[in-house]
């Protein structure tokens, strides 16, 4: 994964490539590189570390137009300056930036080598230059096509020639690229937080489509009506531009992509839910009926009624949501649901039932796994809806309809905000669909006002900052933690732990609480510190017995929920109480908090944790 910026017009280019680089480290962080075309020719600088070390590395005199930038998080080779992007052939004229993976790298690269050519990286990506260089095209364009041919994989890409200083191809399979429209010049870039300083509006490349960019112009291609004149045909023949496809507004500004104050985009993050889930709700609680209004489904009534199953697909903290998704669709809905991880689905040879409604959830809406289980259930005639917070995004493109989240931008790599719009997201599909079966209007009435409540319940809990931050310190020193809740505790058991292990590089472990006797006990000590998502639902009394059995094995138990805390609990981080089907969305904000203060006290870098991208849009 990485991010990629370009750009094309008459202004020197390295300020906003630099610039573009900085907002999309949180995409790849490991080197940093750019390329111009210059007075004197192709000029390329790179480094490993970060968008700073990159700069300072960055002569004066280091200007031209067009450019290309990267970011790099690595796949193949460790992050070195010679396996930093850009790449460029032989000859030093083409560069390329690229994201995703060369499935047959290692045969292009031998076949190279047999003619001479010696690579200089450890990369699957720089094949790419030589096989543009080396395709015997007479554009650049048609140069690029040539060699994608070859190539199995997935692809982000940007290319520069020397030879063509006029122009900057862009190419997509698989891995998000956008064209950024401006005044006279032209952006490319894998996200639009690098570009919303300069353009509001950007158009989404699909999967096999090549686009050529001048500075006050923009043409689309499919790869595959190119002519590739290597093979026959005439140059300049076939491969027609595609109609012009209107800009879409860029959703936020660049103050979006600012700290606004906050140490960390996490913990500017985590404070602004309260307004996160409170435009999550606006327009879509009809008090009037007591149901729900979600517009954007693209699904009839209908077609609504006759869905008899759900199922929720996604990965990392998506699918953990999805989790808690499915409870709240059984729970309120009264609908058979279950959630697995994307990333295995397609993998398994599903069945597709006609009956089942399928959900993608995708904070990007660029997860590759996720991306590639939408295809699959559309190749077999499914009907699926995404929950996405990035407008214009593939998942959206991809489904039939859907529910945007309108959390905001989010940077950093934890989720935080988009985990409790999704939560919030989904209440609101189980309340739409309850109310078409089992839900009368006194319940749908209750679920709503509950709803409604949130946002200042979530500034409750907040306010409490200064009391999770004493525990995150008290217990920042284990080495391994465990995370429990009973029913639909248990998914916000899994992703509190899931937010320690990726901040703070603690190891641990969510289990539903019911399974402690079942082998985890045996974990239990003094130095394991357990945490309890306790809701004050039925399940509170039981739930205080498996408390009692890990105090009784001398394991310190720190509580979650409503109410005071339980007698022998080492702490408890207070929530307020709230509907019982929609409490747990509450339950998961102190155990941000609680990763977030672990984190901070250890030291290490918050917003960008090790080994970890905040898109994965590579397999």
């Amino acid at each position: 994964m990485c991010g990629i910026v370009g750009y094309i017009g008459p202004r020197d280019a390295v300020p906003v490539l630099m610039e573009g680089l900085g907002r999309l480290e949180y995409r790849g962080y490991d080197s940093a590189g750019v390329a111009v075309v210059g007075p004197g020719g192709l000029k390329v600088e790179k480094s490993a570390g970060k968008v700073r070390d990159l700069a300072a590395r960055l002569p004066k005199r280091f200007k031209g137009s067009p450019g290309i930038g990267h970011t790099r998080w690595a796949t193949h080779g460790p992050p070195t300056d010679l396996n930093a992007h850009p790449h460029t052939d032989a000859a030093g004229a083409i560069a390329i930036v690229h994201n995703g993976i060369i499935e047959n790298s290692v045969e292009l690269c031998r076949a190279l080598a047999a003619d001479g050519v010696e690579l200089r990286s450890d990369t699957d990506s720089e094949v790419l230059a030589h096989l543009i260089a080396r395709s015997g095209a007479p554009t650049l364009l048609e140069a690029v096509a040539a060699a994608l041919r070859l190539v199995t994989g997935t692809y982000g890409l940007a290319v520069l020639d020397a030879a063509h200083p006029d122009e900057l191809v862009i190419a997509r399979n698989g891995s998000p690229v956008v064209i950024g429209v401006g005044d006279g010049e032209m952006f490319a870039a894998s996200d639009v937080s690098a570009l919303v300083r300069h353009t509001s509006g950007v158009v989404h490349l699909e999967d096999g489509e090549v686009a050529l960019l001048s500075p006050t112009s923009y043409r689309t291609f499919d790869l595959d009506e190119l002519v590739d004149p290597t093979r026959g045909g005439r140059a300049g023949t076939g491969g027609e531009p595609k109609a012009p496809r209107a800009p879409v507004a860029i959703e936020g500004s660049h103050e979006h992509y600012d700290r606004a104050g906050h140490e960390h985009f996490m913990h500017k993050e985590i404070h602004e839910q309260p307004g996160a889930v409170q435009r999550a709700l606006s327009g879509r609680l009809d008090h009037r009926f007591q149901t729900v209004h979600l517009g954007g489904l693209g699904l009839e009534a209908r077609d609504l009624a006759s869905v008899r199953r759900v199922k929720v697909l996604g990965c990392g903290s998506a699918y953990f949501a999805g989790r808690l998704g499915a409870m709240m669709i059984e729970t309120i809905a009264r609908l058979p649901a279950d959630a697995e991880p994307a990333s295995e689905y397609r993998y398994r040879n599903p069945v597709i039932e006609p009956d089942t409604l399928y959900v993608a959830v995708s904070q990007s809406g660029e997860t590759f796994d996720t991306l590639a289980a939408v295809g699959e259930l559309k190749r077999k005639g499914a009907r699926v809806i995404g929950l996405v917070n990035v407008v214009g995004s593939s998942v959206a493109r991809q489904c039939e309809g859907g529910i945007y989240l309108h959390a905001g931008p989010e940077v950093s790599v934890a989720s935080t905000k988009t985990f409790t719009a999704s939560a919030v997201a989904f209440a609101l599909l189980s309340i739409f669909l309850g109310r078409m079966r089992d839900v009368g209007p006194a319940d749908g009435g209750r679920l709503l006002d509950g709803l409604s409540l949130l946002p200042g319940q979530i500034e409750q809990v907040l306010a409490s900052e200064d009391h999770v931050a004493e525990v995150a310190r008290r217990f920042a020193s284990a080495t391994s933690a465990v995370f429990v809740g009973r029913a639909a505790g248990y998914p916000i058991a899994c992703e509190g732990a899931q937010k320690l292990k990726e901040i703070a590089y603690i190891h641990a472990e969510a289990y539903p609480t019911s399974e402690l006797k079942h082998g985890p006990l045996a974990l239990i000590g003094s130095d394991v510190p357990t945490f309890m998502v306790l809701p004050g639902d039925h399940l509170r009394d039981k739930n205080l017995s498996s408390a009692a059995e890990v105090m009784a094995r001398q394991g310190p138990v720190v509580t979650i929920g409503p109410g005071s805390a339980p007698a022998g609990a080492a702490a408890h981080l207070t929530v307020p109480a709230n509907q019982p089907e929609l409490e747990p969305i509450l339950l998961g904000i102190p155990l941000q908090l609680l990763a977030y203060h672990s984190a901070l006290s250890l030291g290490y870098d918050v917003d960008q944790p090790r080994n970890l991208a905040k898109s994965v849009t590579v397999e």
